[in-house]
C-alpha cells in the first residue's frame, strides 16, 4: 500500500512540474514563424496562453 501512495504522489508532482515553454506562430499566407518564450509555466497555461488560430496566423505551444 505504502509503495502505491509514493508512486501516485510522485506522479501528480511531475504532472503538475513547471517547465520552458515557447509559443510559436505561423502565419500562412506570408509563411512567417515568430516565437517567444513563455518561461517556466505549468503545460495547461502555456497552452490556455498561446494555442490559438486569429485568421491566417496560428500559435502553439512548444516545449523547449
Amino acid at each position: 500500500m505504502k509503495k502505491i501512495i509514493i508512486a501516485l504522489v510522485a506522479v501528480a508532482f511531475f504532472a503538475s512540474c513547471k517547465k520552458d515553454y515557447t509559443c510559436t506562430c505561423t502565419e500562412s499566407v506570408l509563411n512567417t514563424t515568430t516565437s517567444t518564450s513563455l518561461g517556466k509555466v505549468k503545460k495547461a497555461d502555456a497552452e490556455t496562453a498561446c494555442n490559438k488560430t486569429v485568421g491566417t496566423i496560428t500559435c502553439v505551444a512548444k516545449e523547449s
